[in-house]
């Protein structure tokens, strides 16, 4: 035999019933939180400390690898149809 109960309520319904606490205002202080930290974050960036970390070579102030990766992209767009 298989009983299906269907029940049709809200999430906050729900944790009322079952005796949870409600953490929602808790909840939106941490995202609140967060979104202000990583805010603070972003606007403390600069562009050239985001290429010293994303490229190899510590970007358009390291050594050649930022040079080195266009020259390749520029070579291999002089002749797009020239088998390798």
């Amino acid at each position: 035999m298989k009983v299906t109960i269907d029940i049709d309520c809200t999430p906050e319904e729900a944790r009322a019933f079952m005796g949870l606490p409600d953490v929602s205002a808790a909840q939106q202080a941490v995202v609140e939180e967060w979104q202000r930290k990583a805010m603070d974050t972003m606007s403390a960036m600069d562009p050239q400390s985001l290429f010293r970390a994303w490229m190899p070579d510590g970007g358009p102030a390291g050594s050649d690898g930022w040079e080195k990766f266009q020259n390749a992209f520029w070579a291999s767009m002089a002749n797009p149809g020239a088998k390798k």
